[in-house]
């Protein structure tokens, strides 16, 4: 069974974080909320407080298949900060899986990993992607072993995109109907 981890920094946009643990718990699939921050406690862009599962220091990531990184600011800056977080980024993008929404596409392109890919986000931070990589706005674009999504409006297109590669359409349409979509 595939495995996520959402990293949750402080400042992290509350619905692209929550919607994707939201989804794929619904899809049956095991998804851990990890804290970066010292405690498993974070606080969104909205303040709203959050308990993560367990700490960047408390995983195995050798357990998980993808990572997800949630968007919102100061969570996207405090995401690329950490040093932990940006090998981590680029272990999962070489070797897994890595699915990044709104601001959060930055990280991928400003750590040299869109080239030759196509990817989206929040508009303003296409700047970070290498030439001919943006695929434009209001949209979930999947390449391959990186998706991503250009906001909070794509929050539940995002999740279920990342649910239909881990678990397949089955579970998708099962989600789909539970919520009434």
């Amino acid at each position: 069974m595939s495995a996520v981890a959402v990293l949750v920094a402080d400042g992290f946009e509350t619905i692209e974080c929550l919607t994707m643990v939201d989804v794929l718990r619904r899809g049956g699939v095991r998804v851990s909320l990890v804290s970066i921050m010292s405690t498993r406690d974070a606080v969104s862009s909205q303040q709203i407080g959050v308990t993560c599962d367990c700490t960047l220091d408390e995983v195995d990531f050798d357990e998980y298949d993808y990572i997800v990184l949630p968007g919102g600011l100061p969570g996207t800056t405090n995401l690329r900060r950490d040093e932990r977080v940006c090998a981590l980024v680029r272990e999962f993008a070489t070797t897994k899986h890595v699915a990044a929404i709104c601001a959060a596409p930055s990280i991928l392109g400003e750590l040299g990993l869109l080239v030759g890919r196509k990817a989206t986000c929040f508009p303003g931070f296409e700047s970070t992607f290498p030439a001919g990589t943006y695929a434009g706005g209001k949209t979930v674009i999947v390449d391959g072993n990186i998706i991503t999504a250009s906001g909070m409006g794509q929050a539940l297109p995002f999740a279920l995109a990342v649910l239909g590669d881990i678990a397949g359409e089955r579970a998708v349409q099962k989600v789909r109907e539970s919520i009434q979509l």
